[in-house]
């Protein structure tokens, strides 16, 4: 019980600053980084990339990484982002907003577009990797 206790007082904080995150649609969230205004980051894990596609302009940068201390290409990532707004997806927008949370509380301009079906639904522009391929 203890550990629950311990676990839920780590994740309760994030998840309701998550909720707090402002939420873009598809659509203007393309029309944002199509404008070099911002950057999508899909951050679901590489099997599900391979598994249903990605949004075209994305980058893929998996939640796992950011949590075990951003390692992998979210140093490099978040550098090169400058002054640009970052717009984050998942598969149903949770994820993605505990990441938009954490990034807000860095300093970083953030919005969630919520989950790649409401991508796809948009019917905006997709692509295809494979379970290495990371860059759009």
């Amino acid at each position: 019980m203890k550990k629950l206790l311990q676990i839920l007082s780590l994740v309760l904080p994030a998840a309701v600053f998550a909720a707090d995150i402002p939420a873009i649609s598809p659509a203007d969230a393309a029309k944002l980084v199509a404008e070099g205004k911002a950057v999508l980051v899909d951050v679901r894990e590489p099997s599900e990339w391979a598994e249903s596609g990605v949004a075209a302009p994305a980058a893929l940068l998996p939640k796992s990484e950011f949590d075990a201390g951003m390692i992998g290409e979210w140093k490099d990532f978040l550098k090169k982002t400058g002054d640009k707004q970052i717009i984050t997806y998942c598969r149903s927008g949770r994820r993605s907003g505990l990441v938009a949370a954490a990034l807000a509380e860095q300093g970083h301009k953030v919005a969630n577009a919520g989950g790649f079906k409401d991508w796809q639904a948009a019917g905006l522009p997709t692509r295809t990797v494979g379970p290495d391929q990371k860059k759009p």
